[in-house]
């Protein structure tokens, strides 16, 4: 099996090179002149987006085809106070830049938008904020003129007291999304609420791929047993991922399986057990893909991790020291193994 790690957003290698430069809207009211305010926060975006070439390339040279984009390109977009300005025009050509290297490089990049992005929620008005954060997401996608493989990954959102009924209000309000949003997104399961259980069942109902968050659920696995993992979950995850399809190089001829995706990270402390530590630890996720490595020919991993793409760098070299060790691991470039 092919395995293949990035990183998310941010470089700790590169200097002034931040994809997510803003400004408060606190500070944004206190201009006297709004055009030049806009102006202003357009700047920021296209600041944002030479950084965030800046970062692809930086992915290239080391081998990295995994890459999560920051979801703060454009400061202040979805704000309330802001639904007037449209900033996409003069950021077209700094996002079509970065969809060509995309394409180029074969790369698979994707967007996570934050935790109020709820599906779940019982409240209308949040709902409708949900949507709208949706679409600001995928927005950028199209504007980079990338295919349906750059997705948009969420959680499910709350359970609101009760969890079966928000699971049901989940599918019918997700389901209920234009199909340009649904085709974009991925479920994950999470660290406090919904199990991978819970999340593949939903995700299969809606019928979007599943990403498997390897740490979320060390922390929260609804009392499954290992063997219920590897033995019914893991191959029905792959399963939600059998129709999905990435162009390489933009040769519409040329589809390919897209690989199922997972995410890994490595709890801070035992205090701390939910939050993320700088580094991956390499032994779970050595043998979480020795478990499943006989079930797929490829699989992607997102590593979620304070020290990002240091993070990636420091796995590798992990890796290799396995390799070495015989421990049945293929080093094949900076940020990619083979393992039996």
């Amino acid at each position: 099996m092919i395995v293949r790690f990035g990183f998310v957003a941010m470089s700790m290698q590169l200097e002034n090179a931040s994809p997510s430069r803003t400004m408060t809207y606190a500070n944004f009211s206190k201009l006297t002149d709004r055009e030049a305010g806009l102006r202003r926060l357009e700047s920021l975006a296209e600041e944002n987006l030479r950084n965030t070439l800046r970062l692809l390339r930086h992915c290239a040279a080391n081998d990295i085809r995994m890459y999560r984009f920051s979801s703060k390109l454009i400061p202040l977009v979805t704000h309330d106070a802001l639904l007037d300005w449209s900033p996409w025009p003069a950021l077209a050509d700094g996002f079509a830049r970065i969809g060509d290297f995309v394409r180029e490089h074969n790369m698979r990049v994707s967007l996570h938008p934050d935790h109020f992005c709820v599906f779940s929620t019982p409240r209308p008005e949040v709902l409708a904020k949900s949507e709208e954060d949706m679409v600001y997401h995928c927005r950028m996608l199209e504007a980079m003129g990338l295919d349906d493989s750059a997705k948009c990954n969420i959680h499910m959102g709350g359970a609101y007291g009760d969890k079966p009924l928000s699971s049901e209000r989940f599918v019918k309000q997700f389901s209920a999304l234009p199909e340009r949003l649904r085709r974009r997104i991925t479920l994950e399961n999470d660290d406090k609420t919904y199990t991978v259980r819970e999340t593949l069942e939903a995700a299969e109902l809606v019928g979007t791929p599943m990403v498997l968050d390897i740490h979320h659920h060390a922390v929260n696995d609804g009392g499954e047993s290992g063997s219920a993992l590897y033995g019914e979950l893991w191959p029905r995850i792959v399963r939600t991922w059998a129709n999905e399809f990435m162009v390489p190089d933009g040769q519409a001829s040329a589809l390919q399986p897209l690989p199922p995706k997972l995410h890994a990270s490595s709890p801070k402390s035992d205090k701390e057990p939910r939050s993320h530590a700088d580094y991956v630890e390499a032994g779970p996720v050595v043998r979480f893909l020795k478990e499943v490595a006989g079930s797929l020919e490829r699989l992607d991993v997102m590593l979620e991790a304070k020290q990002k793409d240091a993070a990636v760098f420091k796995l590798m070299e992990d890796m290799r020291a396995l390799e070495s060790a015989g421990q049945g691991i293929r080093v094949i470039d900076g940020a990619t193994i083979e393992i039996d």
